[in-house]
């Protein structure tokens, strides 16, 4: 798995990849994990964090709370006894372990969602987990002796949040996407005017490497592309 170092010296290792990326972020004394995964991957999920981290994950932050990102959050919680995040607005969410699945954004993927959105929403349910901090606009990581800063990134999903890294890297949830080279374009999203405006503020830190849940690390060079487009 690959591992990104800021010039500051935080560690920011990719823990599992495939269908979803988890990361851990390690500061000097605080590790936080991003994202899960889905709940298939729990018991391979705490092994390698058992081996990478020691046993030692302080902190969870949810991007959002789809099954593919918070499937394994309790049994994180419950193994690590570390603290949760997660937007406010996803809070409920969390709690039921059941969140609706976003709208197509291109034509296969609406005609997807239209025929088996339902069914499939039924099938991705996981374990009801709770969280101790909700999060609004930001929130900083700085009391813990972790240079991050939690921000609200909606569009993919009403709460979806990105964490800024030492103001260089982002960790962008499904925010951006990094699949298909040159587009980070999201082929599942509510709200894609919410979208342009999250990779505007994702753009606005400065950060030069974006990565995201799904995929491999993107540019600024392709986001503002991918902006420019969707401004025409």
């Amino acid at each position: 798995m690959k591992t990104f170092t800021t010039s500051r010296g935080t560690r920011i290792q990719q823990i599992a990849g495939g269908r979803s990326n988890v990361f851990l972020v390690s500061g000097p004394s605080y590790r936080l994990l991003v994202d899960t995964g889905p709940q298939y991957k729990g018991t391979r999920l705490t092994g390698m964090l058992q081996n990478k981290a020691g046993g030692k994950v302080d902190g969870l932050l949810l991007t959002h709370t789809h099954f593919d990102h918070a499937g394994n959050a309790r049994l994180v919680k419950e193994t690590f006894g570390c603290e949760v995040f997660v937007h406010r607005s996803e809070k409920a969410f969390l709690f039921s372990g059941d969140c609706p699945l976003p709208a197509g954004t291109n034509v296969f993927t609406k005609l997807l969602i239209n025929a088996f959105g339902e069914i499939a929403s039924k099938k991705v349910r996981y374990p009801t987990c709770t969280a101790e901090t909700l999060i609004d606009d930001q929130y900083s990581f700085s009391d813990k002796g972790l240079n991050a800063i939690a921000l609200h990134t909606p569009g993919h999903s009403c709460g979806s949040l990105s964490l800024l890294v030492d103001q260089e890297i982002v960790l962008a949830g499904d925010t951006l996407f990094g699949i298909f080279p040159g587009n980070c374009f999201p082929p599942f999203g509510d709200n894609i005017t919410q979208l342009a405006e999250s990779w505007e503020k994702l753009l606005s830190t400065g950060a030069t490497l974006f990565l995201p849940s799904h995929g491999w690390p993107v540019s600024r060079k392709t986001i503002e592309k991918n902006l420019n487009k969707l401004k025409l």
